[in-house]
C-alpha cells in the first residue's frame, strides 16, 4: 500500500478529532458543535447520536451499509435475515438523516470543509455484533465471516460516496472501529449460549478481510483509513500493514507497544492518541498535552514528527453532557494548539 496522502501532509501540525459518539438525538445540532469545536485544521466528522436507540448504534448503523445482507433486530441483538425488518429500516432512514445534516450544515456555512471524517464498524467487529438466523454469531462461520467482509466492502464504498457528495472537495477519512479486535484475535468472544468461547479468527484473514474494504473505499475516493481499536495483544505490525494510521487510547499503553507504535510512525503511518475525556470532567489542556509529551520523550521519538499525530477522547462521547462534550472537543482543540507551540520552540 502507498501512502502518499500522508506524505502530502508534512508540513501540517497536530490536529484533533472525536471518535463518533455524540450525546444527543439532534443531527444537525450535533454538527453545529463539531463544526464549532472541530474547525480548521482540525477534523470535523460525521455525528453518530446513539441515544437515539435501535438503527443509531454502532453495529446497527453499520449493518444499514451492507449491500444484499439485510438485518432485523432480536432480543439477543441483531441478525442478518432475508428481508430487513423495521428497525433495519430505520437505521437505513436514520443514517440518510445524518448524512442530509452533514450536507445542510455545511451548505449552511460560509466557509467550504476541507476535510471530513467518517466512521464504519470494521469486518471482524461487525461479524461478532451480527447473528445468523440460527442465533449464533456470524463470526462463527468463516464463509459467513468472507460474505460479510464483501458486502461490507461494497456498502462502506456507497457510504463513502455518499459522504463526499455531502461534502463536496473535502478530502475525507475513513475510521475503521474494530473495538472487540482483541477479543476476535484471541479467541475470548462467548458463544451464544455463553458457555464457550469461539476460535479466534487467524490474523491472516484479518488482514484479507481489512484489504478488501479498504481497497473498496479507497477506490470510492476516500484519501486515508485509519484503524481505531483497544485492548490487549493487538497486531501492530498487521495493523500497520494494512491501514495509513491507528487510533487508540493512550492510558494502558505500554512501553513495548509505544516501541512498536514508533516503528509505525517512522514509517510514515499517522498515530491518534485517545488522551482522555469520555468519562468524568473534561481535562485540562496541561494535562491532555502531557499525557502526549511524556510517553513521546520518552520513548525518544522526534518531535518533527508531530505532524503525524492527532489527538482524540479516548472513547465515545456519548455519555457525557452535551456540555461537557462540547467541552472536551474544544480542550482537545487547545491542546493540539499547545502540542503545535512546542513543537515550533523546538
Amino acid at each position: 500500500m502507498t501512502h502518499n496522502a500522508i506524505d502530502a501532509d508534512v508540513a501540517l501540525g497536530v490536529s484533533a478529532t472525536g471518535l463518533g459518539p455524540l450525546p444527543g438525538t439532534d443531527p444537525r445540532e450535533a454538527h453545529r458543535i463539531i463544526r464549532g469545536e472541530l474547525g480548521s485544521p482540525n477534523l470535523p466528522h460525521l455525528a453518530e447520536l446513539p441515544d437515539r436507540g435501535p438503527g443509531a448504534d454502532s453495529t446497527g448503523r453499520t449493518a444499514a451499509m451492507l449491500v444484499d445482507m439485510p438485518v432485523d433486530l432480536q432480543p439477543h441483538g441483531w441478525r442478518l435475515v432475508p428481508r430487513g425488518g423495521r428497525e433495519y429500516r430505520r437505521a437505513v432512514a436514520l443514517l440518510a438523516e445524518d448524512i442530509n445534516a452533514l450536507a445542510d450544515d455545511i451548505g449552511a456555512s460560509e466557509s467550504s470543509l476541507e476535510e471530513i471524517k467518517t466512521q464504519v464498524l470494521g469486518p471482524l467487529s461487525l461479524a461478532a455484533g451480527l447473528h445468523l438466523a440460527s442465533g449464533e454469531r456470524t463470526l462463527r462461520d468463516a464463509g459467513a465471516r468472507r460474505d460479510l467482509a464483501q458486502s461490507l466492502a461494497a456498502g462502506a464504498a456507497e457510504h463513502v460516496t455518499r459522504v463526499m457528495a455531502a461534502a463536496p472537495n473535502a478530502r475525507l477519512t475513513v475510521q475503521l472501529d474494530e473495538p472487540r479486535l482483541s477479543e476476535v484475535l484471541n479467541g475470548r468472544i462467548p458463544t451464544a449460549s455463553g458457555y464457550r468461547t469461539l476460535r479466534a479468527v487467524p490474523r491472516s484473514e484479518a488482514l484479507e478481510s481489512w484489504a478488501v474494504v479498504v481497497a473498496a473505499m479507497k477506490a470510492a475516493g476516500a484519501q486515508r483509513v485509519v484503524a481505531s481499536t483497544s485492548g490487549t495483544d493487538l497486531p501492530f505490525t498487521e495493523l500497520g500493514d494494512t491501514f495509513d494510521g491507528l487510533a487508540l487510547p493512550v492510558s494502558g499503553t505500554t512501553d513495548a507497544e509505544w516501541e512498536l507504535l514508533a516503528g509505525m510512525i517512522e514509517n510514515a503511518r499517522h498515530l491518534w492518541l485517545g488522551v482522555g475525556g469520555a468519562a468524568g470532567a473534561p481535562p485540562q489542556v496541561s494535562e491532555l498535552v502531557r499525557s502526549v509529551t511524556t510517553p513521546w520523550n520518552r520513548i525518544g521519538l522526534d518531535l518533527n514528527r508531530f505532524h503525524q499525530l492527532r489527538i482524540t477522547p479516548d472513547a465515545g462521547l456519548a455519555g457525557c453532557t452535551p456540555a461537557d462534550a462540547r467541552s472536551v472537543l474544544g480542550r482537545l482543540s487547545s491542546a493540539a494548539d499547545a502540542l503545535n507551540q512546542i513543537l515550533a520552540d523546538h
